[in-house]
């Protein structure tokens, strides 16, 4: 094969690949993602991430994984190998580390909002004050490779991994970091602990137990004792509430997104069984019929 035809030829297909969030619109909504796109803007690779969004979008990316001081990946193009892809990150050393922890600890609400799972809006405001950068701030700070034979820098195996790279900032703050050099467990030590629990307020006072044991013990559905009434059908304000709480699910290979399909199982079943419990919807499935004694 020519490079030519490489350039021309159409990936092959992966199934269960890595899929960017949408069709359409941006790489990420946070504003750390959007920091991590903009960033490549200036080191100017921007006009090459083009080359990379179908690749990201159609789901060619095989796999990703993110450690201290780079990512690596897979990433399926028109040969039948997959392309191996690497990207180095310059780490933060760890005297510089302990910088930037006794800077966040001068700051509660810092360590608040890390304790939280949310990325402080001021946080690159912390690094500066001691002369550091959050994100990578030269372009030698990144260096890429991939076995393909595109001689590109980078080159589309390449962009659709920085891209999918941003959409998985947005579910996860902390990776920036880990590329840095800290995971999230090291950062967030005791002594940030210490510090968030100075800004919470007063506990509210709890509900007075009741003073009989029977009452203690007894069913709050106790009156509802009828057979024929289990209470009132509430649907829920919002479906899908807990799996919502946990979050979007890390590298996402579905053709949809994950959180959105769950909630319109979960909304589809609320009113399934408010139909069942009020009695206006025919059970579902044909029973089988009983068979005549022999």
């Amino acid at each position: 094969m020519s490079y030519n035809d490489y350039l021309y030829n159409k990936p092959i297909e992966v199934r269960g690949g890595i899929r960017a969030g949408s069709k359409l619109g941006a790489f990420g909504s946070s504003w750390w993602a959007r920091r991590w796109l903009e960033i490549l803007e200036e080191f100017q690779i921007g006009s090459r991430l083009d080359r990379g969004r179908s690749y990201a979008r159609r789901g060619q990316v095989i796999s990703i994984y993110v450690q201290p001081g780079g990512v690596t990946a897979k990433v399926q193009g028109s040969r039948k190998r997959p392309y191996d892809v690497s990207i180095a990150v310059r780490t933060i050393s760890s005297e510089d580390w302990e910088r930037i922890q006794a800077a966040m600890a001068e700051q509660p609400i810092i360590a608040a909002t890390l304790l939280s799972g949310r990325m402080p809006d001021n946080i690159e405001d912390t690094f500066r004050s001691v002369g550091l950068s959050m994100f990578p701030d030269r372009r030698d700070d990144l260096e890429t490779d991939c076995s393909c034979p595109d001689w590109s820098n980078p080159c589309k195996h390449v962009a659709a991994v920085y891209l999918l790279l941003g959409q998985e900032f947005d579910r996860d703050p902390f990776l920036i970091l880990r590329m840095r050099g800290m995971d999230r467990e090291d950062l967030l030590d005791p002594e940030f602990r210490r510090s968030a629990l100075t800004l919470e307020g007063p506990a509210l006072p709890a509900d007075p137990l009741p003073g009989e044991p029977g009452e203690f013990w007894s069913n709050p559905l106790a009156a509802m004792r009828d057979k024929d009434h289990a209470g009132p059908a509430v649907m829920p304000e919002l479906a899908a509430a807990l799996p919502r709480q946990l979050g979007r699910f890390p590298l996402w290979r579905g053709n949809r997104e994950f959180l959105p399909a769950l909630q319109d199982i979960y909304g589809a079943a609320s009113h399934r069984a408010a139909d069942l419990h009020i009695g206006t919807a025919a059970p579902s499935g044909n029973p089988e019929p009983e068979r005549e004694a022999q």
